[in-house]
């Protein structure tokens, strides 16, 4: 390109975005003329961006973990490597790949953990280089317009398993950040289906934030494609970028105009006041898959709806305890990193190495296709190099394993707990359990609290 051309370049594309109406992606004008091309089109206005991409936990599902114990903290760890109980398996084992033929129908689909890789297999989990910043799916995130259709695993001319890309120049002509839909399509659909991970969905009628309008990354602001996320027992990649209810852009460390309520923030969490309920899969079986309509097979799962369970509480200070049968919250209330916390629990069961007493992973192909659990055991042995796979799955035994997730979502204004649900004989926190003495519960739970304040807030709702 000579100077000449690339001064006309330029000034097509500033007069471009000098037009372009509000809220209207400037680059709008070449992306028509040109199509789109993938990351090399968005790279044009946005250069280094697929690279520093490939560094996201987005892109690498595995961070450096330096709060839960019994791992290595100079490692990576999680969905790329980890195995507990929600989903049995990782992107190691369970890697995008098309399952063998039902013995029933003789069909066949393709199944594994990194479906929701934004990436084209080709290039998949924790790759690098030029090829791997070709492969990025900029617009699963980023397009209002994306065909989800189209996002399926596929076999090339080559017999390579492919994951499949909107690239259409309508997709990549609504572009602009991330809705909710753009978000929850793969955030509210893992582990195994809608609603089974979390156990919520973000909704007008579900969130006191969707109900305003807000979508997922007005709370979770990225920066460099670095996710902010909260506090979660069993989240444990991150960006290494934190977000808070605290926070001086959100509501701050007095979010309440009675200072009552703002006296609870140093010790309760946000959360059990404003988020009382929760959802999803309370408990899978790993060991036993249940046959469903197309003769394929599936964890036999036990789920709730989004609102439809109670947390239970744990002082929690943002350190785990890991153990092959907990994944949960540390914390004391004499801890002042401590606060009471909600937490969904799951309970999973799986295969226990009979050697060794650690949980084992599952290829899910094997059963998936017959519903032959232990040769998912010894597929899973043999992609991870154990010794002797056949003999660790035919002698696994069957265990639990218990985890806690954190309970972030679903907040309510209107039908926050009152002094009431917290402070009765009856109320939702067993203080005994929270490490409160006998005499301390019998003020704790005394009418004597909040008698005056409730009188008169139920003199003004009458």
């Amino acid at each position: 390109m000579n100077g000449k051309t690339m001064m006309a370049a330029l000034l097509g594309a500033a007069l471009a975005a000098a037009t372009a109406t509000a809220g209207e992606h400037p680059g709008r004008a070449a992306i028509q003329a040109e199509g789109y091309k993938g990351p090399e089109t968005c790279e044009k206005c946005h250069p280094g961006t697929a690279k520093a991409f490939l560094q996201s936990v987005h892109w690498k599902h595995a961070s450096k973990v330096t709060n839960v114990d019994g791992i290595d903290p100079k490692e990576e760890y999680g969905m790329k490597n980890r195995i507990y109980v929600m989903c049995n398996g990782n992107d190691i084992v369970n890697n995008l790949k098309e399952i063998p033929k039902s013995p029933e129908t003789g069909k066949t689909k393709f199944t594994g953990c990194n479906t929701c890789h934004p990436g084209n297999h080709l290039s998949d989990v924790g790759s690098s280089g030029a090829e791997a910043e070709k492969a990025i799916d900029c617009l699963v995130c980023h397009s209002t317009d994306y065909d989800f259709r189209q996002r399926k695993p596929f076999k090339d001319d080559k017999g390579r398993v492919v994951m499949g890309q909107d690239r259409s120049t309508k997709a990549a002509l609504a572009i602009g950040k991330p809705t909710v839909k753009n978000c929850m399509v793969c955030h509210e659909a893992a582990g195994g289906g809608v609603i089974i991970k979390r156990g919520f969905s973000f909704t007008k009628e579900t969130d006191a934030h969707a109900a305003k309008g807000m979508v997922c990354v007005d709370c979770h602001q990225a920066k460099d494609h670095r996710i902010p996320t909260g506090t979660d027992p069993n989240n444990w990649a991150t960006d290494g970028v934190s977000v808070t209810c605290s926070a001086a852009s959100c509501h701050g460390d007095k979010p309440h105009k009675d200072a009552d309520l703002n006296r609870h923030v140093a010790k309760v969490a946000c959360q059990t006041c404003h988020i009382p309920r929760t959802g999803g899969a309370f408990a899978k079986d790993f060991t036993v898959w249940t046959q469903s309509a197309d003769k394929f097979y599936e964890p036999t799962t036990l789920k709730k709806e989004a609102n439809e369970s109670t947390p239970v509480y744990a002082w929690y200070n943002g350190t785990v305890a890991n153990t092959p049968h907990f994944i949960g919250p540390k914390g004391d209330r004499k801890d002042a990193k401590s606060r009471i916390t909600p937490f969904k629990i799951f309970q999973g069961k799986a295969f226990y190495s009979a050697k060794t007493g650690e949980l084992l992973s599952m290829d899910f192909a094997p059963p998936m296709s017959n519903g032959d659990t232990r040769a998912g055991v010894e597929s899973a042995a043999r992609t991870l190099g154990m010794k002797e796979p056949a003999q660790v799955a035919k002698s696994a035994v069957a265990g639990w394993q218990t985890i806690y997730f954190g309970s972030n979502h679903l907040v309510t204004k209107t039908r926050a707990l009152s002094c009431a649900n917290c402070h009765a004989p009856n109320g939702v926190l067993n203080l005994k359990d929270l490490g409160y003495s006998d005499k301390e519960i019998v003020k704790l739970t005394s009418p004597e609290l909040y008698m005056k304040k409730l009188a008169e807030k139920q003199k003004e709702d009458w």
